[in-house]
Order: C-alpha cells, then structure tokens, then sequence
C-alpha cells in the first residue's frame, strides 16, 4: 500500500502567497499567465522557421528561441517581482536555492519545436524552498493555459480539472518520455514490455511538462519518466496535486521539484504501477 506524505506547510506557504502582488498591483499567477502568454506568441513568431541550433548532449538540444523566450520571460517577471530570484534552464548557474525562486522552461519540448512538430510548451513556475505554490503550463499551438495555485485547484482555460478516475492499469492510456540516459531510457521502454498489452495504449509525449498537464485533466491516466529537471516538472508537479492526484518519484516517495523520477496518477494507479514495477531497474536510483 502506498504510504504519502505530502506534507505541504499549507498554511505558511498560503500566507506567503497573500502577500506576492506585482509592481502593476496584479495576482502572482495573472503576471505568469501573462508573461507565459507573452513567450508564446515569440514561439508561435519562430515556429517552423530557420533556428539556430546547439547540441547539449544526444538528443538534448538549445536553439536561439530557447534563450530568446528566457530573456523575455525574466526580464518580464523581474519587472514585476525584482526581489524574487529567476532560475531557468538556459541559465549559466541553474542551482535552485531556499525561498522564493521562478523556475522557468521557455520551451519544453525543444526537440518537437526545431523539428517542427506541434508539441511543446512554456513552464513557469514559483516555489517556496522546494514546493510550488503557482504552476503555469502553456501550449502556444492550441491557446491551453494549465494553471494552479496551491489550495486554489488547478483549471484548463479557465476550466476546473480533476485526474482520471480509472482504477485499472489494463483500462489507461499511459503517458511517457525517453530519457538523455541511454540506460534510462532503456530501462523506461522495459516498463512498458512489462505491461504490455496490459494497458489500453501508450503515449510519448516529447514534452515532460504536457505529459504532466495531461495527466491533470484527465486526458491520460499515468504519466512516468526516467529523469527529469526541475524546470521540466515544476508546474505540472502542482498541477497534479491540485487536481486531486499524486506525484511520487520512484522510490515512492512525495515527489519535489528536484526529485529522481516521477509518476503521476490518481492514487489506484500509482498503487497498481509501483506494484507491477517492483524490482525493475528503472525504479532504482539514478547513479
């Protein structure tokens, strides 16, 4: 049985939340949305046309719209919140410190952006020491906004989300990404040889950040990955809890914005995954 211990200091990190009103006099999540609505329309600009490219390891890529999206999105949040610090995932010193800290992704999904194809997003989130307390997950190609903010639900353009309800394995589609760890990925694609055809079918997602947003709304049911950034699973870690599902890592443990791994699902999934995955490599630690 799965043991959780989501312990968020609720309270404190609300109260903290009372007090984050922007230079402009506007709500925390409104100025995300907005710079996250702002970053779109340049990836919308940029998208399918000529990029410059640099690789950062196999299949792990940057192109200029990538640092171009950053700039704007600090610069634009520095405007209305200069005393928070900015982390994102082209910075040149990504460490994630204590207190409040913007952790950004401008494109999550780079491969599936500089390939032209239509699935990618903007990640922005705000944490407090290691928690998120406002999520922002936005998909320029379709105009969806995924938002939350801690205690407040989490909504699709507007809309209020909820998890799946499924409770069998054999009834899901399932969501996942390979991992910039060859022996990850490998060890992903034995999960899913493991259960299949034990599952309805399967998704790979090209974006950590969709694949998390999706599992919010109930457009998959599960969503794992090898590995992943903060930056990758910042919002989508709230967007899920706040629809009344878990995020765990593989250890089975309360996922953070740091963690090794994650799945995400309501918590008869979780159970049902953790149980059939026990003792595959992919659910050990990362070296």
């Amino acid at each position: 049985m799965l043991i959780f211990k989501f312990q968020y200091r609720f309270f404190e990190m609300r109260k903290v939340m009372l007090d984050l009103v922007g230079k402009s006099g506007k709500d925390v999540l409104e100025v995300a949305k907005e710079v996250a609505l702002e970053a779109g329309d340049l990836l919308m600009r940029r998208f399918r046309s000529v990029l410059e490219i640099n690789y950062k390891g196999r299949g792990n890529i940057v192109t200029d719209v990538d640092k171009e999206a950053q700039d704007l999105i600090q610069r634009s949040l520095f405007a209305e919140f200069p005393e928070i610090r900015f982390v994102g995932e082209e910075s040149e010193n990504p460490n994630i410190s204590n207190g409040l800290c913007w952790i950004v992704d401008p494109i999550d999904g780079t491969r599936n952006f500089a390939s032209g194809i239509p699935i990618f997003s903007i990640v922005i989130g705000l944490i407090s020491d290691s928690n998120t307390i406002v999520g922002v997950n936005y998909d320029p190609i379709r105009n969806d906004m995924f938002e939350a903010k801690l205690g407040s639900g989490t909504r699709l353009n507007g809309k209020l989300m909820q998890v799946s309800a499924q409770t069998k394995i054999s009834e899901c589609i399932i969501g996942m990404d390979m991992s910039y760890s060859n022996q990850g990925g490998a060890n992903s694609l034995d999960v899913v040889k493991s259960i299949w055809p034990g599952m309805q079918t399967l998704r790979i997602m090209g974006s950590s950040a969709l694949g998390l947003s999706y599992v919010s709304s109930g457009m998959i049911d599960l969503y794992f990955n090898h590995q992943l950034s903060a930056w990758d699973q910042v919002a989508g870690i709230l967007l899920v809890n706040e629809a009344g599902g878990y995020v765990i890592d593989r250890n089975n443990q309360q996922a953070q914005v740091k963690s090794d791994g994650i799945i995400a699902s309501n918590r008869e999934l979780l159970s049902e995954f953790i149980e059939l995955t026990k003792g595959m490599n992919w659910r050990k630690q990362s070296k």
